[in-house]
């Protein structure tokens, strides 16, 4: 998916958020008694953790071809499923959108409050505009001609589920909000299973993300003689959300066609958001113990989960065009994670080992940026590579001077927000 009103340390001043449209430290409304829900802050952590370097790790754990098949396992779970299935690495950005969601309700109450409900929707608008062009911005600007602009991407994505979904927070009840999340699984899945279009199959040769834009041959080209139609395909670049992708998605696509924060997809990722606001009101809920909040957690989650993988039979779970499948089972997979560190961090206080996960979590967006702008391998490499790689190599296991050096890279951007979260130092919108 940043700084809270609260922090964790026992200063009782609060720094402002540094970014609400990110999954933050929890925010207390106006109306609930003033006590920090820490799990959601380590979560957060623990999620960010991943997006900054844990594919890298898996990467260079695969040379190593030690432990069997417990260690492939554990590597492959770490890589994203090429097409479809879910390890739990495809669980990781969903597990962003779902912590939006959780902040959405933890923030939001003090700010309408405050502000009112359009002083509250000017917030958001605001915040995601923001986001979005922060996103534009990381994925290279406008470094090149269009149409080699990126408009899409995780951070884009993030802004428009955030935007829609705290806005629908700000005006809908809570039937309205469950009713929303329904509509957005079935409309998606009717979509897909059922709207025609040109049977034509987007193949390529290179991948998008390394070429250029104008490679990709126009649709005039591709489209013409084509008279067939096809409805209800779940191929890579022969499905309705990879053609929409085609025809109408502008800017720089990561697949050359498509990409994997298209048009049609954000529909089930906003479902995703706010499978998070009911999270949220679970865990505000002055109804239930802390024991009962997590097992209505795990059950849900499970529920989810199992109900996901079901209607893969007919709808296949999908990352990269977020079917509804997917998102039922993203979403148990996040339900359930958050359920354990909820158990884990705030029913049993067991809270010094996520100190680490705090520092990330209270500067997200500048430990995101960070490993996209700093060459984080480069500098890990200037202090373990070279002589000490080859020594690792030849004296350990081969492949191990890899590995060193890509968890020096994970720590280095975690020393970085350890220094700013010490000297309360929040990037802030």
């Amino acid at each position: 998916m940043l700084p809270p009103e609260q922090t964790p340390s026992t200063d009782t001043s609060s720094p402002e958020p540094v970014l609400d449209s990110l999954p933050q430290p929890e925010r207390i409304a106006a109306t609930t008694p003033a006590a920090r829900i820490l799990s959601v802050d380590a979560l957060r952590g623990f999620d960010m953790f991943w997006i900054i370097g844990g594919e890298q790790v898996a990467h260079a754990l695969e040379p190593l071809g030690v432990g069997g098949s417990f260690f492939s396992t554990v590597v492959e779970q770490l890589k994203h499923a090429e097409w479809s299935g879910f390890r739990f690495y495809d669980g990781i950005f969903p597990l962003f959108l779902f912590l939006i969601g959780v902040s959405i309700v933890l923030s939001l109450e003090r700010t309408i409050a405050s502000a009112g409900r359009t002083g509250a929707i000017k917030r958001i608008v605001k915040r995601s505009l923001l986001l979005f062009g922060i996103g534009i911005f990381y994925y290279g600007g406008v470094s090149r001609a269009w149409p080699d602009v990126a408009v899409s991407g995780v951070l884009p994505r993030i802004a428009l589920c955030y935007l829609v979904a705290a806005s629908l927070y700000v005006w809908l009840p809570r039937r309205g909000i469950v009713i929303t999340a329904a509509a957005c699984l079935i409309s998606y899945w009717a979509m897909l299973s059922f709207v025609p279009f040109p049977d034509v199959r987007l193949e390529h040769g290179t991948i998008g993300k390394k070429g250029s834009q104008t490679e990709a041959k126009a649709p005039s080209v591709l489209l013409a003689g084509v008279t067939e139609t096809v409805r209800g395909t779940f191929e890579e670049g022969h499905n309705l959300a990879h053609y929409v992708d085609f025809r109408w998605l502008p800017g720089r696509k990561r697949n050359l066609y498509y990409t994997n924060e298209g048009l049609l997809s954000t529909i089930s990722a906003l479902a995703t958001t706010l499978f998070g606001i009911m999270a949220g009101w679970l865990l505000t809920s002055t109804r239930w113990t802390g024991r009962q909040k997590v097992a209505w957690l795990l059950g849900v989650g499970a529920a989810s989960f199992l109900l996901g993988q079901l209607w893969s039979v007919h709808l296949p779970v999908i990352k990269r065009i977020w079917t509804p499948s997917f998102c039922l089972v993203a979403s148990g997979f996040s339900a359930m994670l958050m359920g354990a560190f909820y158990l884990v961090v705030d029913v049993w206080n067991w809270r010094k080992w996520c100190q680490p996960f705090l520092w990330i979590g209270s500067n997200a967006l500048a430990a995101y940026l960070a490993a996209n702008l700093l060459d984080f391998d480069a500098i890990a490499a200037r202090f373990v590579g070279g002589d000490v790689k080859a020594f690792l190599d030849a004296n350990v296991v081969k492949g191990m001077g890899g590995l060193v050096i890509a968890l020096v890279a994970v720590i280095l951007p975690v020393l970085l927000v350890r220094f700013l979260y010490q000297r309360k130092v929040f990037i802030r919108l």
